[in-house]
């Protein structure tokens, strides 16, 4: 049994996990997610291959590595909204704050890794299911809110809206990415497009989940 603390252990395991993660992306751009392979990897980040798949039981799941942050960041935001505020307000907020900053999570993941993920049927379906995810765990999250059932058709269906919104903004960054835009210019494209997504929205969902 290893003698280190606890502590160090796991530190090092998630230096492991992120130098595994950083290779497998930078080759996934270089040479295609589907032409690269675990040999490959594990060469790059000088682990075994067998380190590689126990870190990482699904190679799309090192391109894709902050999968958990993703599809809980919009319950998260619910979960936190200040109090008098809807879950549509607490979203928009959120999201008008990720697109000022730039957040990867909103999709501003930079051309390079755009146009890997565009490439990979792989990725793109990794994707899809993502923000499905996402839409499961707001209704989850809306649901507590709102002091209803999960399986309510409420919460259901008002997740399956806020979630359509951040899906076609997110498609919209990275259309734009890929058409070659800076991140400056499609900050100031897509918070006007925001305003018409979210304000559509309103009618339905201004009062709706409010702390």
């Amino acid at each position: 049994m290893s003698n280190e603390p606890t502590g160090l252990r796991e530190s090092k395991k998630r230096e492991t996990r992120q130098l595994i993660s950083d290779h497998a992306t930078r080759l996934f751009m270089a040479q295609g997610f589907e032409a690269t392979t675990i040999a490959e990897i594990a060469d790059a980040a000088r682990v075994a291959k067998k380190t590689v798949t126990n870190y990482f039981p699904r190679k799309e799941d090192m391109a894709l590595d902050h999968q958990d942050a993703f599809a809980a960041s919009l319950a998260d935001t619910v979960a936190a909204r200040r109090g008098g505020e809807s879950a549509l307000t607490a979203l928009r907020r959120a999201f008008d704050a990720d697109v000022a900053a730039h957040n990867p999570v909103a999709g501003f993941a930079g051309a390079d890794f755009s146009r890997m993920v565009d490439a990979s049927p792989t990725l793109s379906a990794c994707l899809r299911g993502l923000h499905d995810r996402r839409e499961e765990e707001l209704a989850r999250a809306l649901a507590e809110a709102t002091g209803s059932s999960p399986e309510d058709i409420a919460p259901r269906t008002a997740a399956a809206l806020l979630t359509a919104a951040h899906r076609v903004l997110f498609q919209r960054i990275q259309q734009l990415t890929l058409a070659g835009r800076t991140n400056d210019e499609i900050a100031r494209v897509v918070a006007e497009e925001a305003d018409t997504a979210f304000a559509l929205l309103e009618p339905a969902l201004a009062d709706y989940a409010v702390a």
